[in-house]
């Protein structure tokens, strides 16, 4: 089915920014961070400077005044743009972005790109692995976590904040920022981000958004995200996991499950010598971990578990050619009874962590543009524009969502880029990123 036969010019306009990205919300984020603008100072408003800074992000071939040009239509076919003022300039809109800091994107985002498929995760499990093989899922929303890098100006400050990838030689031609980020599998759309300087690791990137996970969500990772630290903080949000095991990490058996999977212990690596083998024993031996009165070894002195049970699966890919043909897959989870995961079902949750890598290269290729380089040149503005970026490309996987959802197809038969290639040419003449609702 082409996109053309699922999404239509009027949800373009009328179903993906204003549902998303209402003015309302951006109005809430304002005020929360208190950049608020006095009518009568003449200044450029802050929703206004808001909605140019998402426009710079769907229009990246444009300079500022185009894209003003284009954005302040749209402000005024909505009503929310006083016919006596000029469209701003470039120098006008730069100063306007100074005034509104790197908070107010931070606060539009977490307001605005929170879930897209349909309640309690059916829509994003059935999307991302079938109605047969993933009916497990019905109980989770599956996500998957990723990072990657964005090339800023070379400016001294952005190379202060940010810094360069290598050194010497080999050092990277601009900066790098950071991103590390949680997407829906089914709809690639992004929930969660954290952005900072290249030299932090994805790891401790990561570390910040694991509190956020929620207990209908089931969040597959690599195995370079894997630590004690990260699947403890991660286990404690009640969200269940599917990681990939490092290769080095010890998965002694506890006990062996009918279908062939087993029972491990995750134990934190200062738990050593007799401590750690009671703590062996007690798992194999069916004591509850949870239990600080039966196996009080399991709790630190605050109180705080030191060991974890996890399931682990392992298997290999018979079609697998090249590179990685053989390879033993070794899967760690927080699902330890075979009755609530078969262990078919959580290889396929496992291997649908690609479709993260989809959305990182919707936003970073077709989005952005392959190879470009951000327009900011200031840190502050930096992390504006990088959150403005995931939340247009949350806005336009939402359109694709719904308009699957209605046609009921795989939101992956639906092109990304025929989809953004349509918002813009609706958008000529306007950004149509209007600033509220149709009252």
């Amino acid at each position: 089915m082409s996109v053309d036969a699922v999404v239509r010019p009027d949800q373009v306009t009328l179903g993906v920014l204003i549902s998303r990205v209402s003015r309302e919300e951006v109005d809430a984020a304002v005020e929360v961070c208190g950049v608020r603008e006095r009518r009568s100072d003449g200044k450029l408003p802050a929703h206004v400077a808001v909605y140019l800074t998402l426009g710079l992000a769907l229009f990246p071939d444009d300079d500022y005044t185009e894209v003003a040009a284009r954005v302040t239509g749209s402000l005024d076919r909505f009503g929310c743009w006083d016919a006596g003022w000029s469209v701003p300039t470039s120098s006008a809109i730069t100063q306007a972005r100074k005034r509104l800091g790197r908070r107010v994107f931070d606060e539009v985002f977490a307001r605005t790109c929170g879930p897209v498929a349909g309640g309690s995760g059916p829509t994003a499990s059935v999307a991302a692995l079938g109605t047969a093989r993933g009916s497990f899922l019905r109980r989770w929303r599956l996500l998957a976590i990723d990072g990657f890098t964005v090339d800023v100006p070379d400016s001294a400050a952005n190379a202060a904040e940010f810094g360069y990838a290598g050194s010497g030689e080999n050092r990277s031609a601009y900066p790098k920022a950071r991103v590390v980020a949680l997407a829906e599998c089914g709809t690639h759309a992004f929930v969660a981000a954290e952005i900072d300087a290249y030299t932090v690791g994805e790891k401790t990137l990561a570390q910040r958004l694991y509190p956020r996970l929620r207990g209908d969500e089931l969040l597959v990772a690599d195995r370079g995200f894997h630590s004690w630290q990260a699947w403890d903080t991660a286990v404690a949000s009640g969200a269940a996991l599917v990681w990939r095991a490092p290769t080095q990490l010890d998965l002694p058996v506890a006990r062996v499950l009918p279908d062939g999977t087993w029972i491990t212990v995750l134990i934190r690596p200062t738990v050593r010598g007799a401590r750690r083998d009671r703590l062996l024993a007690a798992a194999r031996a069916g004591a509850d971990l949870t239990d600080v009165d039966t196996v009080p070894d399991a709790f630190d002195k605050q109180g705080l578990p030191v060991v974890h049970l996890a399931r682990v699966v392992e298997y290999t890919v018979p079609d697998r050619v090249g590179n990685g043909a053989g390879e033993v897959v070794t899967l760690i989870t927080s699902i330890v009874d075979p009755h609530d995961a078969r262990a078919d079902e959580l290889a396929a949750a496992y291997h649908e962590r690609w479709e993260e890598e989809t959305g990182n290269d919707q936003l970073k290729t077709h989005l952005r543009g392959p190879g470009r380089v951000l327009r900011s040149r200031l840190p502050d503005l930096v992390h504006q524009e990088i959150r403005a970026y995931l939340i247009v490309h949350h806005a336009i996987t939402a359109l694709i969502a719904e308009a699957s959802a209605a046609a009921d197809i795989d939101p992956d038969r639906v092109s990304f880029t025929r989809v953004l290639r349509l918002i813009r040419r609706t958008a000529t003449g306007t950004a149509d990123i209007p600033p509220s609702g149709l009252d």
